[in-house]
């Protein structure tokens, strides 16, 4: 025979099951906000915030890459109390590319202090050199180094990826020019030989001495270089600088970030690029 106390604490028990149940049902139907692929949170079978299982989202794959390294770095007179910074970046990783990075140029006195500096931002690929052009940083004291320094970068690990694309620069060309106007000017003609069409092609000259010095540096931009076109350049230095130019050094540099086609090609899930279009 069932105690009466026995049978009262089972009743009690069954109640209070029967109201939590109740409890649970009342929660989740009707004052829990639904498990959703856009409510900020890791639930349901998802592999990360609001993407991958049940989500239409592919998860982002965090990428990381050993620190890019500073090859070059140098600064140039370039008129009264001003000086233009070259300096030269390298990614050591081979299958990451940074889709961005932060870079600060310093021009420092011989007791380190500041004398101006310049921030930027870059992108660069694996296993590539890029130059870092700044023009015109202003200080009336001499400077005696120059230090650029990089960070925030964004890594995108790259599939498949052997070389960068074709483009080229040929007929390449430096005169010193007999004209009031100039001293001296680069001119070639840049070829896009690759599959890509790009947003925008930077082209980059540096004259160096007999001893691979920096005298001058110069840039220009080229906005939507189709493939499979040419066009030619020309830039120029409106006053002298010191020195004798020994080598003509010329760099294309692809926005290969904003390239649609090689995005896909060898990045997924990382870079949301700008199309270039055809008009």
């Amino acid at each position: 025979m069932i105690s009466r106390q026995t049978k009262q604490f089972l009743i009690f028990f069954t109640y209070f099951l029967l109201a939590v149940l109740f409890g649970i049902i009342i929660y989740y139907g009707f004052i829990k906000d639904p498990e959703t692929c856009f409510d900020g949170k890791q639930n349901q079978n998802e592999t990360g915030l609001d993407c991958g299982g049940v989500c239409a989202l592919v998860c982002k794959e965090v990428v990381t890459g050993e620190l890019l390294q500073m090859k070059e770095e140098h600064f140039i007179p370039s008129g009264k109390d001003t000086y233009d910074i070259v300096a030269k970046v390298f990614n050591p990783n081979g299958e990451a590319g940074a889709v961005s990075f932060s870079y600060t140029a310093v021009l420092k006195d011989a007791s380190q202090t500041v004398l101006a500096s310049r921030t930027g931002t870059g992108y660069i690929l694996p296993l590539e050199n890029k130059y870092i052009l700044e023009f015109n940083l202003q200080s009336s004291t001499m400077p005696a180094s120059v230090s650029v320094l990089t960070d925030n970068i964004e890594w995108a690990h790259f599939s498949g990826y052997q070389e960068k694309p074709a483009v080229n620069i040929y007929q390449k060309r430096y005169n010193e020019v007999t004209s009031s106007a100039v001293f001296g000017e680069a001119v070639g003609l840049v070829s896009n030989e690759s599959q890509y069409d790009f947003r925008s092609v930077v082209i980059q000259v540096i004259l160096r001495d007999r001893n691979n010095m920096p005298l001058a540096i110069n840039s220009t931009v080229m906005n939507t270089l189709r493939s499979n076109e040419n066009r030619d350049f020309r830039l120029v230095w409106p006053t002298a600088f010191p020195g004798t130019v020994e080598n003509v050094e010329m760099i294309v540099d692809a926005d290969v970030y904003h390239s649609e086609n090689f995005i896909k090609q060898y990045i997924s899930g990382t870079v949301a690029p700008v199309s270039v279009g055809r008009r």
